[in-house]
């Protein structure tokens, strides 16, 4: 990342659009007496999601070793957004990219896959829900698509190269913070951006509060049973590889329905227009500031944009 922002200049192709996102208070969803709370706008990134960051670092990473080769094509498994993502790098950069999704997600993510060149296979869900098999199920039909057809599988579960892009993620909310963030608090699919955030923020201040957020139906990491929820792209259902012991100074709960309402509150008092992620996020880092109380600083992520949701919402 230069220090010079891309808008402010003129750049060679979209990718060099990824990061370097604003840091935003919140004004009217904020605790009584409890401490500011800072949202990092990842929807300004390309295509509107946290996830542009982590599918440069994964293919340039490749690139960079040889797994991935001119002439190759990729494969992946996803519930969505590292999908539209990784359909973004890829078209940019020429290679074929075979993306295995399912009914589970929003509509519109797999649209955007398919309009950005992505040749899509669908893994029909249980009653729209996601659950632990699901992923399992994705996972397997990845593993054959690579068989088949030689792909170079970025595998996002077990993916480590994507910790860089969230190692700068850390650094960007430090300075924008001038050092002043005293907890980070972000949902956990893979894992990656919780673990490369507070990786790189602890080597600034090893003292600051890591919070990873869970649906509460199916809240494995915190001890509960797996189950089914509606929260794209986190809650995978068993403990993702990537995931540590000790990683998070506390795991917060939040139910779908939760996570909605403050999505939908989002839009309406603060003008942020974020997906059911972005909701429990927030949610999660209101009782995070109760907690600390006046002085602290709060820092989530708003992963993506809601217009990624319209079709979702309107059926739920």
């Amino acid at each position: 990342m230069t220090t010079q922002s891309a808008r402010h200049r003129i750049v060679p192709n979209i990718l060099e659009c990824i990061g370097d996102t604003p840091l935003l208070a919140l004004r009217r969803i904020v605790p009584k007496n409890g401490a500011r709370i800072l949202i990092k706008v990842e929807s300004e990134n390309p295509t509107g999601s946290l996830k542009d960051r982590m599918a440069l670092a994964m293919i340039e990473a490749a690139e960079a070793d040889g797994r991935l080769k001119p002439g190759g094509s990729v494969v992946e498994y996803t519930g969505g957004s590292t999908g539209v993502s990784l359909s973004l790098v890829c078209g940019v950069k020429g290679y074929p990219l075979h993306i295995v999704t399912s009914d589970a997600f929003a509509r519109e993510k797999l649209q955007h896959m398919s309009a950005l060149g992505a040749t899509l296979k669908v893994i029909h869900s249980e009653n729209g829900g996601m659950t632990a098999k699901l992923t399992k199920d994705m996972v397997e039909a990845a593993r054959v698509i690579r068989e088949e057809t030689g792909s170079y599988w970025t595998d996002q579960l077990n993916n480590r190269d994507q910790l860089l892009a969230y190692h700068l993620l850390a650094e960007e909310i430090w300075d924008q913070t001038e050092g002043g963030v005293d907890a980070f608090v972000q949902s956990v699919g893979t894992a990656g951006s919780l673990r490369g955030a507070a990786e790189g923020l602890r080597r600034r201040k090893p003292g600051v509060r890591i919070v990873g957020v869970e649906p509460s139906e199916s809240a494995v990491l915190s001890g509960g049973p797996t189950g089914s929820h509606k929260i794209d792209g986190v809650g995978a259902g068993f403990v993702v590889p990537l995931w540590r012991s000790g990683l998070a100074d506390q795991i917060e709960r939040v139910s779908t329905e939760e996570a909605k309402e403050m999505a939908a509150r989002l839009a309406r008092e603060e003008g942020v227009f974020g997906g059911t992620s972005t909701g429990g996020n927030v949610l999660a880092a209101l009782r995070v500031a109760e907690q600390m109380g006046p002085g602290a600083t709060v820092v989530t992520i708003m992963c993506d944009t809601g217009m990624k949701y319209f079709h979702q919402n309107a059926a739920s």
